[in-house]
C-alpha cells in the first residue's frame, strides 16, 4: 500500500473537510475585497463626477458674464454716460478737496472750544477768514457741477429710453414666442398685441450730438477753475495753530496735481469716442480690475472684484497674524512640553471650537464682541490707537478676530500632526549634546516640521478665505477697497467679501441676469483661489513626507 491508503478513512476525512473551508473561506474573502473594492471605487467616481458637475455649472454661467458685460460697456459708452463721468471724476475729485478743508475747519474749531475755552460764536468769528476762503474754494466748481447736471440729464433720459425700448422688444419676442404653442383664437389676439408695440428705435449718435456740444463750455470753464484755483492757493488764510497751518500748507501740493488730473480729463473727453467698440478683453478687465460693485443703479451697474478680493485678503491676513501664533504654540506645547494629562485635556477642547456653528461665532461678534471693542477704543488713554475710537463695531479686524478663532483647531492639528512625525532621534540627539528643551524646539523640531506647519498654515487660510457667515454677519459690508493709508486703522474699517456678497445677493437677482452671471464670476474667482491654496498644501505635504522619509 502507498503512505495514503495506509491513512484510516476516519483520518482523511476531516482533512478533506479542512480543504474545503479553506476553499469556502478563500472564496467569500476575495468576493469581500471584491466588494469593498467597488464601493471605494464608486465613491471616488461619484466624487469626481459631483466636483465635475460643480466645476461645469459654475463655470457655463460664469462664462455668459462677458458678453453681457460688453454689451453693457457699449450702452455705457454709446449713451453718453462715459462722457459724462468724465466730468463726475473732476467734480468729485474738487469736492475731496472741500472736504479737506472742512475737516481742517472742525479741527480748529475743536481746539478753540474745547482746549482754549472759546465760546461757539468767538470761534465762529475767529473762522471767518477761513470760512470765506473755504467757501471761494468750494464756489469754484460751481460752473462744472451745472454743465454735469445737465449731462446727466440727458444720458440718464437717454438710457431709460433705450430700457424702455429694449424691454419691450422682448415682451415682443416672447409674444411671437407664444404664437407657436397657443390656439388658433389666442394665437390671433398675440399677433395683434406684438404687431401693436411700438418699439423706439434710437439713433445714438444724433442723441448725443447735444452732449458733445457742452464739451466747448467744460474746457472754458477749466480754464476759469485753473486761474481760480491758483489764486487761491497763493493767499491761504493766516492760522494761529502751527499744526492747522502745516496742514493747509499741503493744499497748494492738492490744487496742482488736481489742475493736471483736470488737464488728462480734458484731453480725454475731447479724444472720446462714441463709436469705439468694447472688446471682450475690455469687458473682462472691467471685472477683474474694476474698483467698483454697484447693482441695481440708475446711472450705471459695476461688476468689479476688486473691492471684494481685497476685503477677503485683509480679513484672512489678519486672521491668520492672529491664529498662527497660537495654533503653533499651541501644537508645539501640547507634543513637547505638555504631560499627557494635559494633552487629554488641551487638545479636545482646541479641536472643540471647530464644531461651533459659524453662525452662532456671528451672532457672538454682532453681539458682544464687536459692541465690547467699540466700547473699549472710546476710552481716551487709547486714543493713541490707530484708528481708535472705533466708529463702528462691525468691522475687519471683527470678523478676523472670530476666523481666527475658527482656524486654530485646523492649524493647530495639522501643525501637531507635523511635529509629531519628526523622527524622535532628532530631538534626542539635540538634548545630549546639551541643547535646552527651547533650543531643541526651536532649531530643531520646527525646522524638521516646517513644511507641514506651512501646509497647515495654508490650509487654515483656505479656511477663513471660503468663510461665510461670520464675514457676513460681522465684516460691516461696505464695499470699498480699504484705505491702506490709514496704517493699522485699516483693521478697524468695515469691508466686503467675495464669499459674504455671494451670499447677500444671489437670493435676489434675476436668474440669468447680468447680476445673477457676475456672482458666479466671484465664484469661479473664489474657486480658483481655494484651488490654489490646497494645490499648495498638498505639494507642501508631498515635499515633508518625501523630506523625513
Amino acid at each position: 500500500m502507498s503512505a495514503v491508503t495506509d491513512i484510516p478513512h476516519a483520518v482523511r476525512r476531516p482533512t478533506r473537510e479542512i480543504l474545503l473551508r479553506r476553499k469556502r473561506g478563500w472564496f467569500f474573502g476575495l468576493r469581500g475585497e471584491r466588494v469593498a473594492q467597488t464601493v471605494f471605487q464608486g465613491n471616488a467616481l461619484i466624487s469626481i463626477l459631483v466636483l465635475a458637475l460643480i466645476t461645469f455649472t459654475i463655470f457655463r454661467d460664469a462664462v455668459g458674464f462677458i458678453p453681457m458685460n460688453r454689451q453693457n460697456l457699449e450702452i455705457y459708452r454709446r449713451a453718453g454716460l462715459e462722457l459724462a463721468d468724465m466730468l463726475r471724476g473732476q467734480v468729485t475729485d474738487h469736492s475731496t478737496m472741500s472736504r479737506y478743508l472742512a475737516t481742517l475747519r472742525q479741527q480748529e474749531a475743536d481746539r478753540l472750544i474745547h482746549r482754549q475755552g472759546q465760546t461757539a460764536a468767538q470761534a465762529q468769528a475767529q473762522l471767518a477768514a477761513f470760512d470765506d476762503f473755504a467757501t471761494r474754494f468750494a464756489d469754484t466748481i460751481a460752473a462744472h457741477e451745472t454743465i454735469l447736471g445737465t449731462m446727466t440729464e440727458l444720458c440718464s433720459g437717454l438710457k431709460e429710453r433705450y430700457t424702455v425700448a429694449e424691454d419691450m422688444r422682448q415682451a415682443k419676442l416672447n409674444l411671437l414666442n407664444g404664437l407657436r404653442s397657443a390656439p388658433p383664437g389666442r394665437a390671433l389676439r398675440l399677433k395683434q398685441q406684438a404687431e401693436a408695440m411700438q418699439i423706439e428705435v434710437i439713433d445714438f449718435k444724433a442723441e448725443v450730438a447735444p452732449l458733445l456740444a457742452l464739451r466747448p463750455e467744460v474746457f472754458a470753464a477749466n480754464a476759469t477753475l485753473a486761474a481760480e484755483l491758483s489764486r487761491l492757493a497763493a493767499a491761504l488764510p493766516p492760522a494761529s495753530d502751527p499744526d492747522l497751518q502745516r496742514k493747509l500748507a499741503r493744499l497748494p501740493g492738492f490744487v496742482t496735481r488736481y489742475l493736471a488730473a483736470v488737464e488728462a480729463t480734458a484731453q480725454r473727453m475731447a479724444a472720446w469716442d462714441q463709436g469705439k467698440p468694447v472688446g471682450a478683453v475690455e469687458a473682462f478687465n472691467a471685472f477683474a480690475f474694476g474698483r467698483k460693485w454697484i447693482t441695481a443703479s440708475f446711472w450705471q451697474d459695476w461688476y468689479g472684484i476688486i473691492p471684494l478680493l481685497t476685503g477677503s485678503l485683509l480679513i484672512a491676513c489678519l486672521a491668520l497674524l492672529i491664529a498662527i501664533p497660537f495654533g503653533v504654540a499651541a501644537a508645539l506645547y501640547v507634543n513637547q512640553v505638555a504631560r499627557p494629562l494635559e494633552q487629554k485635556i488641551i487638545k479636545p477642547y482646541i479641536e472643540f471650537i471647530s464644531a461651533i456653528p459659524s453662525v452662532v461665532l456671528g451672532f457672538f461678534g454682532i453681539a458682544m464682541f464687536g459692541e465690547t471693542l467699540r466700547r473699549v477704543s472710546q476710552s481716551p488713554w487709547l486714543d493713541w490707537v490707530p484708528g481708535f475710537p472705533m466708529l463702528e463695531r462691525l468691522t475687519a479686524g471683527t470678523a478676523a478676530a472670530l476666523l481666527a478663532l475658527m482656524a486654530i483647531p485646523t492649524i493647530f492639528s495639522l501643525a501637531e500632526d507635523a511635529i509629531n512625525n519628526v523622527p524622535r532621534s532628532f530631538k534626542e540627539a539635540s538634548l545630549a549634546l546639551g541643547a535646552t528643551r527651547l533650543q531643541t524646539m526651536i532649531r530643531i523640531t520646527v525646522p524638521a516640521a516646517l513644511s507641514g506647519i506651512m501646509a497647515a498654515i495654508l490650509l487654515g487660510f483656505g479656511r477663513v478665505v471660503g468663510e461665510t457667515m461670520v464675514v457676513l454677519l460681522c465684516a460691516g459690508n461696505r464695499i470699498e477697497i480699504p484705505d491702506l493709508s490709514a496704517g493699522f486703522g485699516v483693521v478697524f474699517q468695515p469691508v466686503h467679501t467675495m464669499t459674504g456678497i455671494i451670499a447677500q445677493e444671489m437670493g435676489e437677482v434675476v436668474r440669468n441676469s447680468i447680476h445673477y452671471r457676475a456672482l458666479f464670476m466671484v465664484g469661479v474667482v473664489l474657486f480658483l483661489l481655494s484651488l490654489l491654496v490646497n494645490w499648495l498644501a498638498q505639494k507642501i505635504v508631498r515635499r515633508y513626507r518625501i523630506s523625513i522619509g
